[in-house]
C-alpha cells in the first residue's frame, strides 16, 4: 500500500454525489467536503498508510468512519444552550492544531509542557471540539464553558481494572466514553487516588481512551511502565504522549524514562 493507492481507495468508499474529494500532491493529503456547505474534513494520506502497514483493512474502515462521522456532525444542528451536560474537556498533545479547518481558533487551556485542553461538545458516536465561533454564536465566556466541562467531567466514572507486574500495581481507567484521558483533570479523583499509592505515583495519557496509574514500588515499574505508555502510544485511535507524568502534591512533571531504570525529569 502506498499514498496513491490508497487515495484511490478512500476515493471510492467516501465518493457521493453531494461531496466533492480534492487531492493536495504536495502535502499528500484528500479534502472531502460537502458541496453545499463548503465544510468538510482533510485525512493524511501518508498517517492512513502508515496505520495501514500495522492494522491492514481496519486501518481504512477506521478513516472512513470517522470521515463519514464528521461529515454528519457538520450537518447537524450544534447547540451547547440545552446541551450543557454534554460538554467536556478534553485532553490533546500539545502539537494538536489549535484551529479547525475553517481557521476558527479552538477554546483551549494550558495544562502540561506535553498536553493541552481543549473543550468538546458531546454529539452522540463523535463530538465537535468547542472553537471562538461556536463560543461565540452561544454569547458564553471561555470561564462558562471551564466550569461546565469540570463539573461534568467529576460525575463520569472512574472505576479502574488493577493488574500487577513484577511487584508494581497497575491501574486502567478504559471506559471508551471518549473522555478516559480527561481524567487527569480530576482533582479529586487523582488526590484519593494518591492517598491509597504505597510507593510513587506515575500517571499516563497515552490516547483519549486510557488513563493509566501506576503505583511504582521499585525500579522495574519505571522500565514497565515506559514500554507499556509507548505500546498504548502506538496503537491509540487519538495519541497523546508517550511520556509519563509523576504525581505528588497535585502537580503533574513529564518524566523521560530511559534504558536500564534511569529517569529523567
Amino acid at each position: 500500500m502506498d499514498t496513491k493507492k490508497m487515495k484511490r481507495e478512500l476515493e471510492t468508499r467516501l465518493q457521493q454525489e453531494n461531496r466533492s474529494i480534492q487531492y493536495d500532491r504536495e502535502k499528500e493529503t484528500i479534502r472531502i467536503e460537502n458541496k453545499e456547505t463548503g465544510k468538510g474534513i482533510t485525512v493524511s494520506l501518508a498517517s492512513a498508510v502508515s496505520k495501514w502497514h500495522e492494522q491492514q483493512e481496519k486501518a481504512i474502515n477506521e478513516v472512513v468512519y470517522y470521515v463519514e462521522e464528521a461529515l454528519g456532525v457538520m450537518g447537524k444542528d450544534q447547540r451547547m444552550a440545552g446541551n450543557e451536560k454534554k460538554i467536556f474537556p478534553v485532553i490533546r498533545s500539545t502539537s494538536f492544531p489549535q484551529q479547525s479547518s475553517d481557521g476558527n481558533n479552538f477554546i483551549t487551556d494550558e495544562h502540561t509542557a506535553e498536553t493541552r485542553i481543549y473543550y468538546a461538545l458531546d454529539l452522540g458516536n463523535t463530538y465537535r471540539l468547542v472553537d471562538e465561533e461556536l463560543l461565540q454564536k452561544e454569547g458564553w465566556d471561555q470561564d462558562k464553558i471551564r466550569e461546565i466541562a469540570r463539573f461534568n467531567l467529576r460525575s463520569l466514572s472512574t472505576e479502574m481494572k488493577k493488574d500487577t507486574v513484577a511487584g508494581n500495581d497497575f491501574y486502567f481507567l478504559n471506559t471508551n466514553d471518549g473522555y478516559d484521558a480527561s481524567r487527569i483533570l480530576n482533582d479529586r479523583f487523582l488526590k484519593e487516588t494518591s492517598e491509597k499509592i504505597k510507593g510513587e505515583m506515575a500517571i499516563a495519557v497515552p490516547h483519549q481512551d486510557v488513563l493509566i496509574i501506576c503505583d511504582i514500588q521499585n525500579e522495574t515499574g519505571y522500565d514497565i511502565l515506559a514500554q507499556m505508555t509507548m505500546s498504548f502510544f502506538t496503537n491509540g485511535h487519538v495519541p497523546i504522549t508517550a511520556l509519563s507524568f509523576m504525581y505528588e502534591d497535585g502537580e503533574l512533571e513529564p518524566i523521560f524514562i530511559m534504558a536500564k531504570n534511569r529517569r529523567n525529569k
